[in-house]
């Protein structure tokens, strides 16, 4: 599967920029990415695989190619991993994933378009002198999950509360982390229920994406004027795949 989105960097296009494979343990399967000079001269384009992480804040952040233990780098061949297009000439890229046998877990990798600049020996003088040198580029974020992997499971924890005296609203942290083998795309919502009257709201929530061996932090608001009473405050994580929903749960006691 490809979510068909398009990104432009200076001078050049490239879609997708999110590439989902899902084969089984032994099967191959095939994509594309496509690319568009939009520069007024001819221009050569590189493909490069690189491997990522993913912080508790979900912030991606490239690492050196084979220090993922989850990479799928590995199984990856790009024909051509160079190409060369005239002004708004468009030209693709076949990716080929090739799972093992032994290929059951979910894995990812980047693949970097990069535009190859062709400097003068005037410009590479120019480029030492100022110790800067920008190259164009787009990553497109890859991950193979088998369709025979099911393992989805995911909770959550450590609901506290981080309001600063400077918050216009109160708010709450919670853990959420992904315990099984498929990449979590779940929403979080807070519900405060008045321990007296029963009565419950239900706040907006929020979509978080949480890989395989990781945790997200995930900070939600309600109003700071509560009225007075005592409240049962909990933070749901829904995840779907038929899965329950998982929860935790912080006693508020409003003055």
């Amino acid at each position: 599967m490809i979510f068909a989105v398009t990104l432009t960097a200076q001078d050049f296009e490239v879609s997708p920029v999110l590439m989902s494979f899902n084969a089984n343990p032994g099967e191959i399967q095939k994509n594309q990415i496509n690319i568009i000079n939009h520069s007024g001269k001819p221009q050569k384009y590189q493909m490069k695989l690189s491997d990522y992480t993913t912080d508790k804040d979900g912030r991606k952040k490239s690492i050196p190619l084979g220090d993922n233990p989850r990479s799928c780098a590995d199984w990856i061949t790009l024909n051509p991993s160079l190409v060369e297009l005239n002004p708004n000439q468009s030209g693709t890229i076949e990716v080929l994933m090739t799972v093992p046998k032994d290929g059951f877990n979910t894995r990812w990798c980047m693949i970097m378009a990069e535009a190859v600049e062709e400097q003068t020996a005037f410009e590479a003088d120019k480029t030492l002198a100022s110790g800067v040198h920008i190259i164009p580029r787009i990553v497109i974020l890859v991950k193979q999950t088998p369709k025979s992997n099911k393992n989805f499971h995911a909770g959550i924890s450590d609901l506290k509360e981080v309001t600063t005296a400077k918050d216009k609203f109160r708010k709450f942290e919670m853990l959420v982390t992904n315990t099984g083998d498929n990449i979590i795309e779940g929403s979080v919502y807070l519900d405060l229920a008045d321990m007296s009257t029963a009565a419950e709201e239900k706040f907006e929530p929020v979509k978080v994406t949480v890989y395989p061996d990781a945790s997200r932090v995930v900070i939600l608001t309600v109003p700071k004027v509560i009225p007075p009473g005592k409240y049962a405050l909990a933070a749901i994580l829904d995840y779907g795949h038929r899965q329950p929903l998982e929860g935790t749960q912080l006693l508020l006691d409003v003055k």
